[in-house]
This record gives structure tokens, sequence and C-alpha cells, in this order.
């Protein structure tokens, strides 16, 4: 259930202040503290709550594929991403503005081939046409979700086919500020998970929330941003929000499906680790960090570091000063 906080919301002395304008309507802290609200309520626990989110990536990289897994789970009440949990199924609409029904039924095919693996995904409906956000897209998302019972989830893919021009009197970042806003107010008012699927820029960014494409003024409308990344570690998922705990794991994509390796910093550090290992392991003789570091292609300082770690854990064995080598060549003389 939505709080109306127009009952806790009361203008103050409306008349006194009449001539300059009208009042704020202020909240007491005491007030605001006994106030109950409900839970957030969660698409894909941990990675999608209600409200607006954005998943971007690069072209080609698996974005609706990602979305389709997302959006199959909770229809369903599965898990996404082979082990992230959905809770109830619900009900989703998945608004595919780049694919038509013969492909999108291709993509269940192959994600499914058998009908004994198949959901039952009689809660998630397909549209392939939606008319730009000013020229009543929130009245068509309203007339869906007073059409189902349990309202979850909605997928724009992409945000791009609903976006209407900007005004010229404004600069890039107050336009996507302004056209995703009713967006977003839509998705928060009525608790519904909002994803929308966007594109990120050639050449990435230090925080990943610069990468996507465009200004900064939709990562900041948005309460979630996901992005989906490749890198010479593989596939990531970086997440941040405001009602989530910010992450990034490691994914792996195959024949449809998707699954969670672990975090991505662990699963770095243990490939990272494997590498050191074998290099250390093919050697005849103790090699040096900046040996190791021109056999596996790891950076200077990454070598060092896991390599002190390792010492310290028995993984390697220090051989003399400076150099390392694989416990399995330690000789008895030593």
């Amino acid at each position: 259930m939505t709080i109306d906080l127009r009952e806790y919301i009361k203008p103050v002395d409306t008349v006194r202040h009449q001539k300059s304008g009208p009042a704020f309507g202020r909240t007491n802290s005491k007030t605001l503290m006994a106030m109950e609200f409900p839970p957030v309520r969660w698409a894909v626990e941990g990675y999608v709550p209600e409200g607006f989110s954005v998943l971007a990536g690069r072209q080609k990289l698996g974005k609706t594929w990602l979305a389709i897994d997302m959006a199959m789970a909770k229809a369903a009440g599965g898990c996404a991403m082979g082990q992230v949990e959905c809770g109830d199924p619900g009900n989703v609409l998945y608004i595919d503005l780049e694919n038509g029904l013969r492909r999108i039924q291709r993509r269940l095919n192959y994600m499914h081939p058998s009908d004994l693996t198949l959901p039952d995904l009689s809660r998630l409906d397909w549209v392939t046409e939606a008319p730009q956000l000013d020229e009543g897209f929130l009245d068509a998302l309203d007339e869906w979700r007073v059409s189902v019972s349990l309202p979850a989830m909605v997928v724009i893919d992409v945000l791009q086919g609903i976006k209407p021009a900007g005004t010229s009197s404004r600069n890039s970042y107050e336009n996507d500020y302004s056209i995703w806003s009713p967006l977003q107010r839509w998705a928060t008012e009525h608790g519904v998970a909002v994803v929308g699927l966007h594109h990120t820029r050639k050449g990435g960014a230090d925080d990943p929330l610069e990468a996507l494409s465009g200004s900064n003024g939709l990562s900041a409308c948005a309460d979630t941003t996901l992005v989906l990344d490749r890198d010479q570690n593989g596939l990531t998922l970086y997440v941040r929000g405001r009602d989530i705990e910010e992450r990034e794991v490691s994914l792996k994509f195959d024949h449809g499906a998707w699954s969670i390796l672990g975090d991505a910093h662990e699963v770095k550090r243990s490939d990272e680790r494997r590498k050191i290992l074998e290099a250390l392991a093919d050697s005849a003789e103790p090699l040096s960090p900046t040996e190791l570091m021109a056999v596996t292609g790891m950076k200077s300082n990454n070598v060092r570091k896991l390599l002190h770690t390792m010492a310290k854990q028995g993984e390697v064995e220090k051989a003399g000063r400076g150099r390392y080598q694989h416990p399995a060549n330690v000789t008895d003389a030593e």
C-alpha cells in the first residue's frame, strides 16, 4: 500500500504568509519518526527495487537477455541470474521497442528449448509499440497497472524509444532530468520497479555512472543504476542506488542463461592468483614481480600486493630477496 504523505504534511500558517506566497508543507521530526513505512518492494532482491532503474551497457553486450532473465524470474517467482530470489510472482510488462514478436519468441525458445523447462509466464506481457513519454506513455502504463492483479515490474527496451525532444532553453542535463522525472515519480508512487535499458558511451569512465550515454541527468534522476560491462576479466554488473547497497558481481552468459560467479573483486583476485601460480609452476627458476608482470600481463602494483598476501598465506614461497617460487618447486635441500 502506498502511503499518502498528505495525511502527515500540513500547510503551516497559510493566512499569515499569504502575501509572500504559498507556505511549505512541513513535517516535524517527531511526527516523521513516528511514521511507519512499508519495506522496500524488490523485483530482483538486492538489484532492482521499486522505483526507476536504468540498466546500461554497450551494444550487443546482452542487456536485453539480462532484462528478459529478470522479467521472467519476477513473473514466475523464480531466481534471476541463476540464484537471486525475486519473491512471489508479479505481473511484468516488457516493452520491447527494438524486436518484433517473432524475435522475442525465438529468444524465449533459445533460453528454454524444452517445454519442460519453460516457467509459467502467464504474468508476463509484451508490447512492441508505445507512445512517447510526453504523448500518453504514463497513461498507458497506468492502464496496464490497474488491469492486472499484482503490478510489479516494467521493462522499457530501450529508453531512447520513448524519449521526447528536449527544450532549447535548457541544457542537456536539465532536459534529461525533466524528461525522466515523471517516469520516476510514477514508479515511486505506485511501488512498481521500472527498468529502462540504455547505452553506455565509448571509452567508458572512471565512475560507472559517468559512462551512461548522454548527460548525467538520467543517472541523477534514476533511483538505481546498473551498468553491464566487459573487460579483460570478463562480464561484470555494477549496481548503485538510493535504496541499495553498492555492489559489483562477475557474470557468466551461456546459451541465453545468466549466472553470477561471485563478487567481481574476489573473482578477479582469484583469477590473478591462478595466473601467478601457473607462471611460478611453469618456471624452473624463482621469478621476480617484474618477471611475473611480463608473464601474466598483470599490473606491477597488483602483482606485488598479491605476492605479499600469497606469501603470508603459504600459497607461494619466497626464494631470496624479491623472488618467489611455487611451493611444489621447493626442493628438499632447501
